[in-house]
């Protein structure tokens, strides 16, 4: 027996997948009519919406006839006279058609399905529940109460179907990131094609108004992008020749030329309907935790009330009548059969509000679109989570650990000081260092020779270079030898230099066996990465630390920059692992999560109980990390856990207010204290206000 959040899930991949939803094969099993199909879900059902307001029309006509059948039907009446002559009473027989009449307009369905899942052997859902709850009223002459049951049932359906509606809105707008086609540049021709028949490679051609079909660089034109839609980012973005594009993203105001570097199946638009389409699958432990707990308490609902309904009225049949006070059983033999019969009804009536107010309704519909409405909300501020289970995992996030380079620190490295030997000027330090870092990719390479080069010196680009792993470069031009790279490289030389103690990190330059001088870079924390660390704090994450492959005092002078708990540098991506196997063995950091970058991340972000990757950039950390950050903003990681804390906080909510309620009215039931309208409030009303709270989930936290 499947209950709603299979309904709600598989609602969800659907959505990603965009087609038709699969059917389940099984009644949702705590809630009606879950097996429809997509468009049950996408579209109002006009036809229930007419049968459910024929019968409250026929309602309406049935407790109006009750109320003052009298003066249609009372004795003297010509009415009275016709229908009195055939033997019939008038007033009864039309009050109890128009009552039947109600009831099948509005629970006919719900008896179909009930019928139908008991020939397929799933008895225990909520439609037999309601089923034989509206039933057992009618047999002992309550049909208001009967009526009334299926009504608000399926009043209360149509409202968990607005809720999903709603719910999944936000899912279903990622769809519109999804391209259409992609303008296919091949000479002065361009076609129309599929974004799947692109190729890396590719000039494609984006006009104004369009979404940019995969991800690519631009090659010509300037304009404006909007990436509301995939990092969720309200100010738009300007690109130039040069800049990386991704898919998804809407074309402003000029034409763009780019040149495609992914695969459609690798952008970032198809990445994220991946991912969105995966989170419907990992359900948090308190969404199992229902499942099992609904599959096991209907039936132990429908013994108990059997139970209800028959014990009570044999042991006081078995009674002898003075013990009873002596009632009143209607003048018939006082024997054992009377007194039961006597007393059925009453408990039967006990055990039917049992069954209604019994079903599960409001726990199984609420705390999946509690999740649901939490990963749509996540999803509209950039933030992709794969599952519940991860939302629910980050809520209890007790130790935070960062990678600094591209995390906390914008990975923009800036040469910030030259500090030249005598003998030398700073431009011809500079000048060296350039020399030899000039055919390197690596960022603090970079940063070099964009010093060089905004300072418009000349580099030497003649001679042999050599690489030295964990050292540096040794640049050979016939007349000078340089050195460039750490302290090792110049003391292996044997070339006495400086030991220096500061924040950032030192390229050394030696010279022909001289120390020539050194240039002191650094990395520069983002822009909110202070303001994210303190909101963590705030949240009640207890330890919030930083792992980093760069050199320990760099990584100091950033961890105290912004106020960290502790600090580990020179990591190579094991070590990052092994640190944080310390941590596990230390048995005093709750759940841990990993935030980091790059595919040297990959490892650790599988190891942590929630790995985060901030950014769209590397394949390998998107793919081991359970949460994807869609900027690199270190501020959304404290909009995911103040999310995850808010859908926590509705999920604890609504469990407890289903239960209290709705043990106060089973109990009130079992007494004879409660009817069938308290009953009815018990399953529908608290259902209700349960959806209304669960919709909470997707506001901003």
């Amino acid at each position: 027996m499947e209950t709603l959040s299979k309904h709600a899930h598989v609602s969800m991949r659907a959505t990603a997948q965009g087609d038709h939803r699969e059917k389940s094969g099984k009644q949702c099993g705590c809630c009606c009519d879950h097996d429809a199909t997509e468009s049950r879900i996408e579209s109002i059902d006009h036809r229930s919406l007419f049968l459910l307001a024929l019968g409250l029309l026929f309602f309406a006509a049935a407790l109006s006839l009750r109320t003052w059948g009298g003066s249609l039907f009372g004795e003297g009446t010509g009415f009275s006279a016709w229908f009195a002559a055939r033997g019939i009473n008038p007033g009864g027989a039309l009050n109890l058609g128009l009552f039947a009449a109600a009831y099948l307009f509005t629970g006919g369905k719900v008896l179909l399905q009930a019928l139908g899942n008991i020939r397929k052997g799933e008895i225990f859902d909520e439609n037999f529940l309601m089923a034989i709850a509206s039933l057992g009223a009618f047999c002992i002459g309550e049909y208001p109460e009967a009526v009334a049951v299926m009504i608000f049932y399926r009043v209360g359906e149509a409202f968990q179907d607005m809720a999903l509606r709603r719910s999944r809105a936000s899912i279903t707008a990622l769809m519109d990131i999804r391209p259409d086609y992609a303008n296919l540049k091949q000479g002065t021709e361009v076609r129309r094609v599929n974004p799947r028949d692109v190729h890396p490679g590719d000039l494609i051609l984006v006009k104004p108004g369009e979404k940019i079909p995969l991800d690519g660089q631009v090659a010509e034109g300037c304009s404006t992008l909007d990436c509301s839609a995939l990092t969720g980012e309200s100010l738009p973005r300007d690109v130039e020749p040069g800049n990386e594009v991704l898919s998804g993203s809407i074309n402003k105001t000029g034409v763009l030329t780019v040149r495609v570097n992914r695969e459609f199946g690798e952008s970032t638009a198809s990445k994220i309907l991946r991912l969105v389409q995966e989170a419907g699958n990992k359900k948090a432990p308190v969404e199992n935790f229902i499942t099992s707990f609904a599959r096991y308490y209907t039936p132990a609902v429908v013994g108990i009330a059997l139970v209800l309904a028959f014990i009570p009225p044999l042991i006081l049949a078995g009674l002898a009548p003075e013990s009873l006070g002596n009632p009143d059983i209607g003048g018939y033999e006082s024997g054992f059969m009377t007194r039961f019969i006597w007393f059925f009804p009453s408990w039967l009536h006990r055990a039917l509000v049992f069954l209604v107010v019994s079903c599960p309704c409001a726990l199984v519909i609420s705390v999946p679109l509690s999740f649901f409405g939490g990963i749509g909300g996540a999803s509209r501020r950039g933030i992709l989570v794969k599952g519940g289970n991860y939302l629910e995992a980050l809520n209890r996030a007790d130790t935070v650990v960062f990678d600094k380079t591209g995390t906390l620190t914008r990975g923009i490295f800036r040469v910030t000081r030259i500090v030249n030997a005598p003998s030398l000027s700073p431009e011809e330090v500079l000048a060296y260092a350039a020399a030899a870092e000039q055919f390197s990719n690596h960022p603090i390479a970079l940063s070099i020779q964009k010093a060089a080069g905004e300072r418009g010196l000349s580099v030497d680009r003649n001679g042999t270079r050599q690489e030295i792993p964990g050292r540096g470069i040794c640049l050979d031009t016939g007349d000078k030898t340089i050195l460039a790279g750490n302290r090792r490289l110049l003391e292996e030389h044997r070339i006495p230099c400086p030991v220096l103690e500061t924040p950032g990190t030192v390229v050394y330059i030696a010279c022909n066996g001289a120390y020539a001088g050194h240039l002191e870079i650094s990395d520069e924390a983002k822009a909110d990465a202070g303001a994210a660390i303190r909101r963590l704090k705030a949240a009640g994450v207890r330890r919030i630390l930083m792992f980093t492959g760069d050199n320990t005092r760099t990584a100091e002078g950033i961890a105290a920059e912004l106020e960290l708990d502790g600090v580990y540098g020179e990591l190579l991506p094991q070590d990052k692992v092994a640190r944080l196997e310390d941590l596990y063995a230390a048995g005093k950091n709750g759940t841990i999560v990993f935030v980091g970058d790059g595919i040297n991340d990959a490892p650790v972000l599988a190891r942590s109980d929630v790995g985060v990757a901030m950014g769209m950039g590397q394949d390998a950390a998107i793919e081991a990390a359970d949460i994807v950050l869609m900027t690199d903003e270190p501020s959304r990681l404290a909009d995911a856990v103040a999310i995850a804390r808010k859908t926590h906080r509705i999920v604890v909510q609504n469990i407890t207010l289903a239960l209290a309620l709705k043990g106060i009215v089973l109990v009130l039931g079992a007494l004879g204290l409660a009817s069938m309208w308290a009953a009815v409030f018990g399953d529908v009303g608290v259902s209700f206000i349960a959806i209304l709270n669960a919709l909470r989930a997707q506001q901003r936290a």
